[in-house]
Protein backbone atom coordinates (compact mmCIF):
# COMPACT_ATOMS: atom_id res chain seq x y z
CA UNK A 1 0.00 0.00 0.00
CA UNK A 2 2.80 2.33 0.77
CA UNK A 3 4.33 1.57 -2.47
CA UNK A 4 0.83 2.77 -4.40
CA UNK A 5 1.33 5.52 -2.15
CA UNK A 6 4.49 6.83 -3.49
CA UNK A 7 3.76 6.89 -7.41
CA UNK A 8 2.42 9.74 -9.21
CA UNK A 9 -0.87 9.68 -11.28
CA UNK A 10 0.54 8.79 -14.36
CA UNK A 11 2.54 5.89 -13.30
CA UNK A 12 -0.37 4.49 -11.60
CA UNK A 13 -2.48 4.82 -14.83
CA UNK A 14 0.35 3.04 -16.75
CA UNK A 15 0.28 0.47 -13.98
CA UNK A 16 -3.34 0.07 -14.39
CA UNK A 17 -3.04 -0.20 -17.93
CA UNK A 18 -0.25 -2.83 -17.78
CA UNK A 19 -2.53 -5.30 -15.73
CA UNK A 20 -5.72 -4.60 -17.84
CA UNK A 21 -3.94 -5.47 -21.12
CA UNK A 22 -2.19 -8.66 -19.05
CA UNK A 23 -5.74 -9.37 -17.59
CA UNK A 24 -7.95 -9.13 -20.94
CA UNK A 25 -4.73 -11.29 -22.76
CA UNK A 26 -4.90 -14.25 -19.69
CA UNK A 27 -9.17 -13.93 -20.18
CA UNK A 28 -8.59 -14.09 -24.21
CA UNK A 29 -6.76 -17.70 -23.34
CA UNK A 30 -8.96 -18.57 -21.61
CA UNK A 31 -12.21 -18.30 -24.05
CA UNK A 32 -10.14 -20.10 -26.54
CA UNK A 33 -9.38 -22.81 -24.20
CA UNK A 34 -12.40 -23.31 -23.09
CA UNK A 35 -14.05 -22.88 -27.19
CA UNK A 36 -11.59 -25.58 -28.13
CA UNK A 37 -13.03 -27.96 -25.32
CA UNK A 38 -16.40 -27.01 -26.25
CA UNK A 39 -15.31 -27.81 -29.41
CA UNK A 40 -14.59 -31.04 -28.30
CA UNK A 41 -17.66 -32.08 -27.06
CA UNK A 42 -19.39 -31.06 -30.20
CA UNK A 43 -17.52 -33.42 -31.98
CA UNK A 44 -18.13 -36.35 -29.88
CA UNK A 45 -21.90 -35.53 -29.28
CA UNK A 46 -22.15 -35.55 -33.56
CA UNK A 47 -20.43 -38.73 -33.43
CA UNK A 48 -22.98 -40.37 -31.03
CA UNK A 49 -25.72 -39.03 -33.47
CA UNK A 50 -24.14 -40.22 -36.54
CA UNK A 51 -23.82 -43.47 -34.75
CA UNK A 52 -27.21 -43.45 -33.65
CA UNK A 53 -28.20 -42.84 -36.77
CA UNK A 54 -26.50 -45.60 -38.56
CA UNK A 55 -28.41 -47.95 -35.85
CA UNK A 56 -31.70 -46.69 -36.79
CA UNK A 57 -30.96 -47.53 -40.19
CA UNK A 58 -29.92 -51.04 -39.53
CA UNK A 59 -32.93 -51.16 -37.63
CA UNK A 60 -35.09 -50.17 -40.31
CA UNK A 61 -33.71 -52.19 -42.82
CA UNK A 62 -33.74 -55.59 -40.07
CA UNK A 63 -37.54 -54.42 -39.66
CA UNK A 64 -38.34 -54.26 -42.60
CA UNK A 65 -36.47 -58.06 -43.70
CA UNK A 66 -38.45 -59.06 -40.57
CA UNK A 67 -42.02 -58.08 -41.68
CA UNK A 68 -41.36 -59.34 -44.93
CA UNK A 69 -40.26 -62.92 -43.47
CA UNK A 70 -42.97 -62.65 -40.63
CA UNK A 71 -45.93 -62.22 -43.48
CA UNK A 72 -44.13 -64.85 -45.88
CA UNK A 73 -44.25 -67.84 -43.31
CA UNK A 74 -46.54 -65.78 -40.37
CA UNK A 75 -44.33 -67.63 -37.87
CA UNK A 76 -40.80 -68.31 -36.90
CA UNK A 77 -37.69 -66.84 -37.71
CA UNK A 78 -39.26 -63.57 -38.70
CA UNK A 79 -40.29 -62.80 -35.19
CA UNK A 80 -36.44 -63.22 -34.06
CA UNK A 81 -35.72 -60.82 -36.43
CA UNK A 82 -38.47 -58.41 -34.99
CA UNK A 83 -36.93 -58.67 -31.38
CA UNK A 84 -33.64 -58.31 -33.07
CA UNK A 85 -35.09 -54.79 -34.92
CA UNK A 86 -36.53 -53.95 -31.99
CA UNK A 87 -33.52 -53.79 -29.80
CA UNK A 88 -31.43 -52.14 -32.43
CA UNK A 89 -33.81 -49.27 -32.89
CA UNK A 90 -34.19 -48.90 -29.50
CA UNK A 91 -30.01 -48.72 -29.10
CA UNK A 92 -29.89 -46.02 -32.13
CA UNK A 93 -32.86 -43.97 -30.03
CA UNK A 94 -30.72 -44.01 -27.04
CA UNK A 95 -27.55 -42.70 -29.01
CA UNK A 96 -29.63 -40.11 -30.49
CA UNK A 97 -30.73 -38.63 -27.33
CA UNK A 98 -27.44 -38.86 -25.55
CA UNK A 99 -26.16 -37.03 -28.86
CA UNK A 100 -28.81 -34.15 -28.52
CA UNK A 101 -28.24 -33.65 -25.11
CA UNK A 102 -24.75 -33.24 -25.65
CA UNK A 103 -24.78 -31.13 -28.49
CA UNK A 104 -27.32 -28.46 -26.68
CA UNK A 105 -26.44 -24.90 -26.54
CA UNK A 106 -26.79 -24.67 -22.53
CA UNK A 107 -23.83 -27.32 -22.65
CA UNK A 108 -21.54 -25.61 -25.23
CA UNK A 109 -21.46 -21.85 -23.68
CA UNK A 110 -18.17 -20.97 -21.92
CA UNK A 111 -18.78 -20.68 -18.12
CA UNK A 112 -16.11 -20.50 -16.44
CA UNK A 113 -14.97 -18.04 -18.91
CA UNK A 114 -17.63 -15.55 -18.27
CA UNK A 115 -17.58 -15.80 -14.48
CA UNK A 116 -14.09 -15.17 -14.50
CA UNK A 117 -15.01 -11.96 -16.96
CA UNK A 118 -17.50 -10.83 -14.70
CA UNK A 119 -15.09 -11.10 -11.33
CA UNK A 120 -12.54 -9.57 -13.55
CA UNK A 121 -15.06 -6.03 -14.53
CA UNK A 122 -16.43 -6.23 -10.53
CA UNK A 123 -13.07 -6.40 -9.50
CA UNK A 124 -11.80 -3.41 -11.93
CA UNK A 125 -14.87 -1.12 -11.29
CA UNK A 126 -13.40 -1.94 -7.18
CA UNK A 127 -9.77 -0.73 -8.36
CA UNK A 128 -11.23 2.20 -10.09
CA UNK A 129 -13.49 3.35 -7.28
Amino acid sequence: MADVENRSLPQLIGDLSTDLTGLLRKESELIRTEVSEKAGQLAKASGEMAAGAICLMAALLILLQAVVIALAKLVGAGWASLIVGVAVAILGVVLVRAGAKAAAPSHLTPERSMRQVEKDAHLAKEQVT
